[in-house]
């Protein structure tokens, strides 16, 4: 009797080896699948954070050299539509950079631009007041310039942060 169990065990084990074999495969596939889908969209957001990060970065190198190049011009008196147009669109493309990063990026990486926005919009309100011939008390083109000096730091600071965030190593 021993012998008829044991053949009836191995073919009871037979039979539900090949019924769960396939169950089994798929199942592994299915987890390999879920994996490979996970780690795309890891791959796909740290890409999107990192053109991100590029545009953001352009932007506000574009926005802090026209906005020096416009404070020279009006200190020598020679700021013109062009200029003022350039460093219109400038800034327009700056906001909306910020804008697109706010969907995407750390909130570190935004406070280091905020930190970095509150010199330039200052700076650049300055510039309009001296082009309007508003200026206030004290304002001029070269304390403005002074006042943008402290963007470099800051514009520094903001891309170490994103280059850290991107895995980036010096």
């Amino acid at each position: 009797m021993t012998a008829a169990i044991t053949a009836m065990i191995n073919a009871v084990v037979g039979v539900l080896g090949t019924l769960l074999a396939p169950a089994l495969g798929q199942r592994h596939a299915d987890r390999r699948r879920a994996e490979e889908e996970r780690q795309a969209g890891r791959r796909r957001l740290l890409e999107e954070r990192r053109a991100s990060y590029v545009a953001m970065n352009r932007a506000s190198r574009q926005f802090h050299t026209l906005l020096k190049d416009a404070l020279h011009r009006i200190r020598d008196g020679v700021y013109a539509e062009q200029d003022r147009e350039q460093l219109e669109e400038s800034r327009r493309e700056y906001r909306d950079r910020y804008a697109e990063a706010q969907m995407v990026v750390p909130e570190r990486i935004l406070d280091a631009s905020r930190t970095l926005n509150r010199v330039l919009a200052g700076t650049d309100a300055v510039a309009k007041r001296l082009d309007r011939g508003l200026a206030g008390d004290g304002e001029s083109a070269e304390r403005a310039l002074l006042d943008l000096k402290e963007a470099e730091p800051l514009l520094t600071a903001m891309r170490r942060l994103m280059r850290a965030d991107l895995g980036v190593e010096d």
